[in-house]
C-alpha cells in the first residue's frame, strides 16, 4: 500500500480551519489526528474514517464503505470507504463531519 496524494488533499480540504489538527505517516499511509486521537488514515486502498462504536450504521449502508478489518477482527465504529466513494464530495463531507464530531468528543492524549 502507498500514500495516495489526491485522497490527501481532499482531506486536508475538509479540514481546513479546525483546530487541534496534527497529521502523520501511519499504516503505510497518512493519518489525521484530532487532539492525539485517530481521525483517519488515507492510502491508495481509500479511507480509514473513524466514526465510533454504534454509529457507524448509517455509513455501513452506503455501497463502497464497509467495516474495518485490522489484523482479521472487525473494529466496530471504524468504516473504510472506497477510492471511488471517497469522490462523493457530499458523502466525504458528512463523513468527516460524523468523524470530527464523534473523535472531538474523546479526551485529549498527550
Amino acid at each position: 500500500m502507498t500514500r495516495d496524494a489526491g485522497l490527501e488533499e481532499l482531506i486536508d480540504g475538509e479540514l481546513e480551519g479546525v483546530r487541534g489538527l496534527s497529521n502523520k505517516a501511519m499504516f503505510g499511509g497518512w493519518a489525521w489526528l484530532l487532539n492525539g486521537n485517530l481521525l483517519f488514515g488515507a492510502r491508495d486502498a481509500g479511507l480509514l474514517v473513524r466514526l465510533g462504536k454504534d454509529r457507524d450504521d448509517w455509513a455501513l449502508r452506503v455501497p463502497g464503505i464497509e467495516r474495518a478489518i485490522m489484523r482479521g477482527r472487525a473494529m466496530q465504529g471504524w468504516v473504510r470507504v472506497s477510492p471511488e466513494t471517497c469522490g462523493d464530495d457530499a458523502l466525504r463531507g458528512r463523513l468527516v463531519r460524523a468523524a470530527l464530531d464523534f473523535v472531538g468528543s474523546l479526551p485529549p492524549k498527550r
